[in-house]
Formats: C-alpha cells, structure tokens, sequence
C-alpha cells in the first residue's frame, strides 16, 4: 500500500490537466484549498477555482479507483489539515521535479525556527552557544516570517532556542501560527513551563511539546545544564504538559556522560507518561565544539542505536534517534525478520503487519522520505532570520526578510547539494542505504568542513564493506 501510494500520487501528477492545474496554482497553499473543497470542508468559488477543483477531483478520484482507495476515506483523511498540506505540497512537488529518490520538495515539511538566543541555562553541547539575545527579528518581522512560510505551503514550525518561551514575542508569534494553521511544536528545556504556560500551549493547538532531560539522575543533569535544580523543574515542566493532554518527547543528547544512563531515561519517560524519547547525535557545534571529547565511538552509536531500535519494537514508547544511520539499522532488521518498524525520518515510524505485502514498500517509503533531511525536509531560520540547512550546519543560505524564504528554499546552491545523494563528491554515494539514510551531514561538515564528507561517526559503513558494497 506504501509503494501503491506513491505510484498513487504519480498518476495523479502524470495527468495532463491535473499537473498543469497544480502548476497554474503555483503554491501548495491554494491546492490545499482545492483539495479542502474536495474533501467537502468548503465550496469551491469562482469560474476559475471550479474548473480546477473538477479536473483535481476527477484526476483523484480516477488514481483511487486504479489503486483500489476508499474515496470515502480518502476525502476523510483530507479533513485532517496537517495531511492536507503535506500532501498538497507532495503534489507541487511532483509537478515540479518529478518522483525523486528522495523526494526534492517544492518547500520544507518542517521548518526549526531558534526562536532567540537567549536562555536561562548553560548547557554544555549547545549548538547555538545560546545565552544572550542579540541581533534579534523585531515582532513585525517574525510575523513576516510566518506569512512567508505560510505562503510556501510549509506544514510545521517547531520553536527552538536558547530558550523560546523566555522570549516576549513567544506567545504572540505562536498565536499568529497557530491561525494560519501550522503544526506547532516548541523545543524547551522545560523549566519554565507550570500549569498555565503548559494550558496556553494546549490553547494554541501545539502538537508535540519536546523537554530535554540528560539523565535520570539530577546531578548528572544539572551538570550538563549548567545549572542547578534543572532537573526538577524539567520534570515538572513535563508532568504539566502531560496532565494537560499535550503529546510531550523526552530529548537526550547521546554523549559518554550519559551513555549509560539511557535505558533509564527511557523508563522513566514511560512513566512520566511521555509518547516519545528521542535521543539526539552529539554535533560538535556551537558550544559543543568545547566538548567534542564527549561524542561517541562509531562502536558506541551502533549498539546505542541497536539498543533504541530493540525498545521501539518493544512498542511502550516511541524511540527514536537523530541519527539517519537509525533507518539503516530498522532496514537491517527487517531485512532479517529481526523487526516489523522502520524509522523513514527522526520523528515516525510504520510498523508492518504483513511483511510478505509491504516489505518492499518500506525500502520504497524510506526512500521517499529520505534519511538525513537537512535541506530537503527540512531547514533551520536563526533569531535574525538567517536560513541554515539544518540548526546545527551553521552555514548561511540566505535571510527570510533580505531574499524570501522560498527563493532562498529553491535557489541556493548548497540546499541543492545536499538533495543529490548520487553526486560525485557526496561521500555515501556508492552505499545501498545512501536514499533512506545519507549519513549525519551536520557531522560530516563539524567534523571536515565538508557537508558531502563522511559522516564520522557512521557504524554501518564496516557492515556494507563486509557485504561488498
């Protein structure tokens, strides 16, 4: 069915007059409002938007009866509007570059906005050296912000820092994104958050609220924050977001201080409620270039990640890890009869029931989506507006206010290096898992200065020079 989905999706591009429809919207934005109407949550207005609603639903609703889809269902999926703007911006996406392995996206999925640099910890693997505020957007600006990737047909925004819900434009930015219809996650250490600050972000519709926690012992906590009595006001912070319904993941940074500890953190997630641990390769950027001695062996991240990948089959809590090499692992399992998940991108997974049906389907999603998503799923916009392709590649591609966030998506030279995993110079080219996996490319350049280099920290490539790849 994943396979048929996006053969699916094809057909539905491939059709003369739905594709020059869709390129004659321009913008996912406006095909999500034909496909709103579609899905019955609107009428269409207007000659024009009329004509195009009946091509589009006469091209769908042929693509389902090829592939045995449930109209019905299809059109109660629609309602949803997360689903819907993804999948207007897949569509636009096609129409533009064609099926690709992975998928060159018209715009981002996910846009990680460091909302501020400042921050009331110290944090010893911060990648924005957070602390103080400086050269910040005014508020004017950071609403501009959020026009523009509305307009781009961006799905979701994730607030990060230094600290975003320290900053007094925070509620006011949120609130205007919320509006326009974003899936919004925040990023926080979880100090601040009580009660009522957990009830505004449930107000405002936010879907996934992230609190870091390094350990589950405070002292080792609190060492690596900078500050001390972090830890419990962390898990305070995360017990209020729980009570308040919100979906609330447990980040942790891998490092040597804390390798030990994980499968505690992950036990004590569960039962704090939490839906997800996520656990975060250690970048030495930023703050973390003073630590670098931290990170772990290619030895070390293997076994963590094997370690992960046992607990997410375990299906208490979602697992999941930063590092692309976490699909390759799920692959290598499922290659094996070994498990029935695979982890496409650092935030889902699809769990198989059928293996005989839908295993080739995995490789084929996986592809699709892609592994390391920096540039291509993704990007990352700094507290002055600067566009990087991920928040911990400190490389400049443009600013949202002096160029536009979408020339800037679509025209840098670098963002479309870094889409090409069969270039010459990218390092992971002639690896079978370089389509759902890539390596880390915030790694590859802390490490070399190259984005396209090896990822350093990469285990799976003793397994593939074993096998003769």
């Amino acid at each position: 069915m994943l396979h048929e989905y996006i053969v699916w999706l094809k057909r539905i591009v491939e059709n003369p007059a739905a594709k020059s429809v869709i390129k004659r919207l321009s913008s996912p934005k406006r095909i999500d409002s034909v496909l709103a109407a579609y899905a019955g949550l609107r009428q269409a207005k207007g000659i024009t938007e009329k004509s195009y609603y009946a091509i589009i639903s006469r091209a769908v609703k042929k693509a389902a009866e090829k592939f045995g889809i449930d109209e019905t269902l299809l059109k109660e999926g629609l309602k949803d509007p997360y689903y819907r703007r993804g999948l207007a911006g897949v569509l636009r996406s096609i129409a533009e570059y064609g099926i690709t392995m992975p998928q060159k996206l018209y715009a981002p999925f996910l846009v990680v906005w460091n909302f501020t640099k400042k921050c009331n910890l110290r944090c010893k693997h911060c990648y924005a050296n957070a602390g103080k505020a400086v050269n910040e957007l005014s508020l004017d600006e950071k609403l501009e912000v959020v026009n523009q990737l509305d307009d781009a047909g961006v799905v979701a925004i994730s607030f990060s820092g230094g600290e975003p819900l320290i900053h007094r434009d925070f509620w006011k930015v949120a609130t205007h994104a919320s509006q326009k219809g974003f899936h919004l996650s925040v990023a926080t250490n979880g100090t601040l958050i009580d009660r009522e600050v957990a009830r505004k972000l449930a107000r405002l519709n936010f879907g996934y609220v992230e609190i870091s926690l390094d350990a589950t012992r405070p002292e080792i906590h609190d060492h690596f924050r900078g500050v001390k009595g972090a830890f419990d006001k962390a898990v305070k912070g995360i017990k209020s977001c729980v009570n308040e319904g919100l979906f609330v993941g447990i980040a942790t940074t891998a490092t040597k201080l804390n390798l030990e500890n994980i499968p505690e953190v992950i036990d004590f997630a569960t039962e704090l409620g939490a839906g997800r641990v996520i656990v975060f390769n250690f970048i030495p950027t930023g703050r973390g270039k003073e630590n670098a001695q931290l990170d772990l062996s290619p030895e070390e991240r293997g076994k963590l990640l094997e370690y992960l990948y046992d607990r997410l089959e375990e299906g208490k809590i979602q697992v999941f890890s930063t590092s692309p090499t976490y699909a390759a692992v799920a692959m290598q399992r499922i290659a094996a009869r070994k498990g029935k998940r695979i982890t496409p991108t650092h935030f889902a997974n699809v769990e198989l029931t059928n293996m005989e049906k839908y295993g080739n389907a995995t490789i084929v999603l996986s592809e699709f989506i892609g592994g390391c998503g920096a540039g291509r799923l993704y990007c990352g916009i700094e507290p002055n507006g600067d566009v990087t392709p991920c928040v911990f590649m400190p490389i400049v591609v443009g600013n949202v206010i002096k160029d536009g966030f979408l020339n800037v998506w679509q025209e840098s030279e670098l963002l479309e290096k870094l889409r090409n995993r069969d270039a010459e110079k990218y390092a992971c080219r002639d690896c079978e898992y370089r389509y759902i996996c890539g390596g880390c490319r915030a790694r590859a350049y802390a490490y070399s200065g190259d984005v396209l280099a090896p990822d350093p920290g990469c285990h799976i490539v003793k397994f593939v020079k074993a096998q003769g790849f």
